[in-house]
């Protein structure tokens, strides 16, 4: 049922406040009463706004007997029975306290503590949170038996704090004395939950709970949040019909765009998913629009990238790692593709063996990251102006004009963001602004004889562009001529010859001496 509660109206976050009627059923419950019943310390890492908080809802419900919300779901007879001698459960949310500094957050976590014992009518005498934690979990248990514990976003202190490794380390270690209680208190518990965005190395707080099972890349609950195709098209009938109709679309037509614009998370190299939270807003906006960067892009991510040499979006499309790279240390200190993909933006396109190989997952994702970058990266201001009229340029095919707004962006842009400059550097800055301003665009599409830098698409007009770096000006003329032979040589135009569309193929040459590009349109014969 934690994806029956990611169905609810927009706004209402309290599972006391449900009722069954409010809200729609994707059932869930199955994966969770596996969980249940074949084992007893868990951890599971999903990206924000996937559904963690609301699978701990779940589980807190379930061991609770909260029988009412559970008719006609599979944990039904299970909540039944459970609710005939209920479970204390400790229930804390690390997403809520103070983590301005460890004293802060040291005493936003002993107030949670001290109303969550006295919510059990239970006083709590000892002085540190370890030792009030131990307590507490002792009290629990000789007053009502084994103890479950659920913890939500037990990263997120650590996460607040990232762009000062001093402070992230003080956090690691006050949590790793408090989660350390946890294994010690073992007799006391019946199960353990733990939610986050990211898994630390052996070195941090994973080293105090070495008795969790990871499940966060298990085909068997690869599927436990998110929506699958099967479940949207089951669960949300009437929503996609209205939508369609809203949206003039054929029913058809609107599930193949909602894929290529939701889909695609995989956690496990199998199963593909929606993100419920953007589907939800979907349904509700009844529009595409980026409603996941739109929640609220954490300060902790754009800290990263401020922090760390991420290459640019297109760097990490289609790549190569180890299956245990987002292992391999502390999240602050984590290679870019294995905070990507921890973050949610980067995901498991496929596994095979022992390498998985990493993607965007789907559109909103790859125009929210080209957002962060120029926002953050680049800082190039009107970007999304820039960006569709780009677009309507490229679109009646008037180079002279895309190559005039391209300068105009690169103008725009700090001296120091060109160090390192390379002609991948202009293709990815180009794709870019057409995916921050929410335009679809794909670059090194392959032909036969090639893989050309850009392919634009429109219904009435294909555009093929060719990039090149100069770092001399007596190298430009050079370039537009060996652009133009690759063109027509390799073909890159030619697969569009045959579609009674019209085709528009040029050769940009940046200088990087001016950071600005010149083009040359190739003619007819020449490839176009």
């Amino acid at each position: 049922m934690n994806e029956a509660l990611q169905t609810l109206p927009i706004g209402i976050q309290n599972f006391s406040m449900l009722r069954q009627e409010d809200f729609l059923y994707v059932d869930k419950t199955g994966q969770l009463l596996e969980l249940i019943q074949n084992g007893r310390r868990y951890f599971l890492s999903r990206p924000r706004r996937f559904g963690k908080s609301l699978t701990i809802s779940t589980l807190d419900a379930m061991f609770s007997g909260k029988v009412e919300l559970f008719k006609g779901l599979v944990a039904q007879d299970w909540v039944e029975r459970q609710a005939q001698n209920p479970a204390p459960v400790l229930r804390l949310d690390m997403s809520i306290m103070d983590t301005t500094d460890t004293s802060l957050f040291a005493r936003s976590l002993e107030q949670s503590l001290m109303w969550r014992a006295e919510d059990s009518d239970i006083t709590l005498s000892s002085r540190s949170n370890s030792n009030k934690l131990q307590e507490f979990l002792r009290s629990l248990y000789k007053a009502h038996g084994p103890v479950v514990v659920l913890i939500d976003e037990y990263d997120k202190p650590i996460l607040d704090n990232i762009g000062n490794i001093k402070a992230a380390e003080a956090m690691r270690l006050a949590l790793r004395s408090f989660y350390t209680v946890l294994k010690g208190c073992d007799e006391y518990l019946r199960f353990v939950f733990l939610t986050g965005i990211s898994k630390f190395s052996k070195m941090g707080v994973f080293s105090a709970m070495n008795n969790l099972r990871d499940i966060s890349m298990s085909a068997q609950y690869g599927d436990i949040v998110g929506y699958t195709q099967p479940e949207l098209e089951s669960n949300f009938p009437l929503w996609i019909d209205a939508t369609a109709r809203k949206m003039k679309l054929a029913r058809e037509n609107l599930l193949e765009r909602m894929e290529e614009y939701y889909d695609g998370f995989c956690f496990d190299g199998i199963t593909r998913l929606y993100n419920p939270f953007s589907i939800l807003n979907f349904f509700s906006e009844k529009r595409f629009e980026n409603h996941w960067y739109k929640s609220g892009s954490p300060s902790f991510i754009v800290e990263y990238m401020k922090q760390h040499a991420i290459l640019d979006p297109e760097s990490y499309r289609h790549l190569e790692v180890d299956q245990d790279f987002a292992d391999s240390q502390e999240i602050e200190r984590a290679r870019p593709e294995s905070f990507l993909y921890q973050s949610g933006y980067l995901t498991i396109e496929k596994w095979e063996g022992q390498t998985l190989t990493l993607d965007y997952p789907n559109r909103e994702v790859l125009d929210s990251i080209s957002k962060m970058y120029l926002e953050n990266v680049y800082h190039v201001e009107g970007y999304t102006a820039i960006g569709s009229k780009l677009w309507r340029a490229l679109k009646a095919g008037n180079i002279g004009e895309t190559l005039s707004l391209y300068n105009t962006a690169l103008a725009g842009i700090p001296y120091e963001d060109f160090t390192k400059q390379s002609e991948s550097l202009y293709r990815a800055l180009f794709l870019m602004l057409l995916r921050g301003a929410g335009i679809s665009a794909n670059g090194e599409l392959h032909t036969c004889r090639g893989r050309s830098d850009l392919v634009i698409m429109f219904s009435e007009r294909v555009v093929v562009l060719e990039f090149k770096l100069a770092h001399a000006e007596e190298e430009i003329e050079r370039l537009k001529a060996e652009g133009l032979r690759q063109i027509g040589e390799r073909g890159y135009a030619k697969p569009y010859d045959t579609d009674q569309r019209a085709v528009s193929a040029a050769v940009v040459v940046a200088d990087a001496r001016k950071r600005q590009v010149v083009g040359i349109e190739a003619l007819e014969g020449e490839g176009a």
